[in-house]
C-alpha cells in the first residue's frame, strides 16, 4: 500500500498516508531494481565486507569539554557531526553502533569506528535526526544518548511516535520550514529529496528534512540525506548564506539506485553554490559500505571537482574521523 494522494489544504509533500517528493530529480527505480540491490548490499556486506584504512585523528577531549564558547565541527563519522555554536552542543545523525541494519548479525557494517568515543561527548543538549533510515537513526545510540544526556531530540513529522515506543518522549518533531527556539539556537526543518522507511511496509509513511542552525552571528545547514535538486536554492534564499554546509559525497552507485536519493561529490559542490554555503564538511562516506563505489572514491572526487572550480582546502574541509576544527 502506498501513501495516497494529495491531501487538501496540506503543504504539496503531505499524502493520505505519508509524505512523498515534490522537486524534479531523478526517477526513482522500480521496487524490484531496488529490492534486488539492497538483498545484494545485504548478503554482500554480511558474507563479504569490505574494509578501509582512512585517516582518523585524536580529538582534543579537554576542549570539547570544556569548551568556553569556540564554535567548532567534529566529524564522528558518516552523517555524525558534534557541533559546538554558542555554547550548546548539537549532535546530528548519531550513530555508534557497530552495523546500519536492522538485524545485528549482518547487513553494512563499520569500515571505520567512531571518531569520538560515546563516553567521551560533552553534554549534549540537541540531536537532530534527518530521517528513519539506519545509517541515520539507529536504536541504541538515541537509547543511549536519552539514558546518559537527556537531550531534546527534533525529528520530522512522523517520528515522535517512532521515539515514544523507546521510552523517549523530550522529542518534538516539526515539518518543512517550521522552527524551533533551542538554548538561543534557532533550529529549522528545511526540505530534502529522499525518502523514508525502516521496513519494506512503511516506505514514506514518515518525514525526511534537512536542518538548519542559526546562532548569534554563524549559521550551518545539515542536509541529512538529500538528492541534488531545485530546492536547494530556496533553503539558501530563505536561510543562507551559511558559514557551513554538510553535504552527503558517498553512496552514489549504482546511479540507477542512487541518484534519486543521494548527492555525488560533484553534486555537493552543486549544493555547496546553491545553499549559499562558504564551507562544505562532506558526511555520508567512509563509515558505513553502503553501495559500489570504492570506499576511498568519494574525497578524491571531491577534491578533483573542487579543484576544477577553484575551490580550495578553505572551502573543502575534508575532515578526517575525529577531527576537529573551529568554525
Amino acid at each position: 500500500m502506498g501513501v495516497g494522494g494529495p491531501v487538501p489544504g496540506a503543504p504539496a509533500h503531505h499524502r493520505a498516508r505519508g509524505f512523498a517528493n515534490t522537486g524534479a530529480a531523478a526517477a526513482p527505480a522500480g521496487a524490484w531494481v531496488r529490492l534486488r540491490f539492497f538483498v545484494g548490499r545485504m548478503l554482500a556486506t554480511t558474507f563479504a565486507p569490505r574494509r578501509a584504512d582512512l585517516p582518523r585523528v585524536a580529538s582534543d577531549l579537554a576542549a570539547l569539554r570544556g569548551n568556553p564558547g569556540a564554535d567548532t565541527v567534529t566529524w564522528v563519522g558518516h552523517s555524525t557531526l558534534l557541533i559546538q555554536l554558542d555554547g550548546v552542543n548539537v549532535l546530528t545523525d548519531p550513530h555508534w553502533s557497530e552495523r546500519a541494519s536492522p538485524v545485528s548479525f549482518g547487513g553494512p557494517g563499520r569500515v571505520m569506528p567512531p571518531g569520538l568515543a560515546f563516553e567521551d561527548l560533552p553534554p549534549i543538549h540537541v540531536v537532530l535526526i534527518s530521517h528513519d533510515h539506519y545509517d541515520h537513526l539507529d536504536v541504541g545510540t538515541v537509547r543511549r544518548l536519552a539514558a546518559a544526556h537527556r537531550p531534546r531530540f527534533l525529528v520530522p513529522l512522523g517520528l515522535r511516535a517512532w521515539f515514544a515506543e523507546l521510552g523517549i518522549t523530550e522529542v518534538e518533531e516539526l515539518d518543512w520550514w517550521q522552527h524551533r527556539e533551542v538554548r538561543g539556537l534557532r533550529v529549522t526543518a528545511v526540505p530534502a529529496q529522499h525518502f523514508s522507511g525502516r521496513t519494506p511496509w512503511d516506505r514514506n509513511r514518515r518525514l525526511w528534512a534537512g536542518w538548519t542552525v542559526a546562532g548569534r552571528a554563524k549559521r550551518l545547514y545539515f542536509a541529512g540525506d538529500t538528492a541534488y535538486w531545485d530546492g536547494l536554492r530556496e533553503i539558501g534564499e530563505r536561510l543562507g548564506p551559511f558559514d557551513l554546509a554538510a553535504i552527503p559525497i558517498g553512496a552514489y552507485l549504482p546511479e540507477v539506485i542512487m541518484k534519486p536519493a543521494h548527492t555525488s561529490p560533484e553534486e555537493a559542490l552543486r549544493a555547496l553554490g546553491d545553499v549559499r554555503g562558504q564551507r562544505l564538511v562532506p558526511i555520508h562516506w567512509g563509515t558505513f559500505d553502503l553501495a559500489e563505489e570504492p570506499i576511498a572514491e568519494p574525497p578524491r572526487r571531491l577534491a578533483a571537482e573542487g579543484a576544477r572550480l577553484g575551490l580550495g582546502a578553505d572551502r573543502v574541509w575534508l575532515l578526517k574521523h575525529g577531527e576537529t576544527r573551529r568554525w
